[in-house]
């Protein structure tokens, strides 16, 4: 394990062969925003991309949270004991950031809780980091703050597992297949042509979804947006699902949640299908959705987007070495 969580309860080490702690090769703060429902296997996927992409380097982690996104007293104990202030981002910049999505609340992105704290990390960042890696909402919000440019909000949700195209025009996407699956999942969107127009390069995009993956060089840093989601595992959309539908069978929402497209291995897909049109129909059918073996099912879905995503980070840092030597 190569990947040393600073400022834990519980640190993870990296030894160096004489047993002594090996010194870093990068600092990165990983800023998770997720709901609490995902924050902990949000944390979990993307040390372990860092750690897949880092190689036989050492990165030191540093964890943190907007204080503007709600949370409940078991998640906001853990970011309390694990997690470090988000002013040392400012005070101790890091070689790099990652951010990652959130759950959109408000219509407006400005209108945002901690609309204030995410502008501030993010200009502060992009002066004083090597390269940022921006994800979903966080995407979004660069595409704003730095670009002026406006999400739009999607009739449908957009989630499942999507194929992509990949364009070979940029070193994040050496080694990569030409054809990827990828999953997104979101309800805003901003169009590819935009970005394009504003200097980013689309790395990966579709006709169906629009860009996944695009990228733009500034003056003091590398700006990576992520529109789709590489570091979900296998189960992370029909978790998703599970949970708004369970919510809208209990009249905790209102509106009946989008079935992930592709989101459970080819033999499954029938019957999970057949139980979301039951339950989309009639929604005292609690019975049915209860019976259902979601987690059995998750064990079974495929993880077809797992070498891209490991790829897409080597690449990153590959990237980063060849700009700071």
């Amino acid at each position: 394990m190569v990947v040393r969580l600073k400022k834990t309860t519980s640190p993870t080490s990296s030894l160096s062969r004489e047993g002594e702690m090996a010194p870093a090769r990068w600092t990165c703060s990983l800023v998770n925003n997720m709901p609490d429902a995902a924050f902990s296997q949000t944390e979990r996927q993307y040390l372990g991309l860092l750690d897949a992409g880092s190689g036989e380097d050492v990165v030191d982690v540093v964890r943190h949270s907007m204080i503007g996104v709600p949370r409940g007293a078991e998640i906001a104990a853990k970011i309390a004991a694990e997690y470090s202030p988000m002013d040392q981002i400012r005070t101790r910049p890091p070689n790099l950031l990652i951010v990652t999505g959130s759950n959109p609340i408000e219509t407006r992105i400005e209108d945002e809780p901690y609309w204030g704290e995410m502008v501030n990390l993010l200009v502060d960042a992009k002066k004083s980091v090597q390269s940022m890696l921006l994800s979903c909402l966080a995407a979004h919000a660069a595409l704003t703050i730095f670009d002026n440019l406006k999400r739009e909000h999607l009739a449908i949700k957009q989630t499942g597992v999507f194929t992509q195209d990949v364009h070979h025009n940029h070193r994040l996407t050496d080694g990569i297949d030409d054809v990827i699956r990828l999953p997104h999942s979101r309800m805003n969107t901003v169009p590819t042509a935009l970005l394009g127009d504003t200097g980013y390069q689309i790395l990966i995009e579709s006709d169906d979804v629009g860009w996944g993956v695009a990228s733009k060089h500034t003056e003091n840093a590398d700006i990576v947006l992520i529109q789709g989601h590489p570091e979900y595992d296998p189960s992370s959309l029909l978790r998703e699902y599970r949970r708004d539908a369970g919510r809208y069978l209990r009249h905790e929402r209102d509106e009946m949640p989008v079935l992930p497209f592709q989101c459970v291995a080819p033999d499954d897909w029938a019957e999970l299908e057949s139980m979301h049109t039951l339950i989309s129909t009639d929604r005292n059918s609690s019975t049915v959705f209860d019976a259902y073996p979601f987690d059995e099912v998750g064990d079974r879905a495929p993880w077809l987007w797992r070498r891209m995503a490991e790829q897409l980070y080597k690449n990153w840092f590959t990237g980063l070495a060849s700009t700071s030597t």
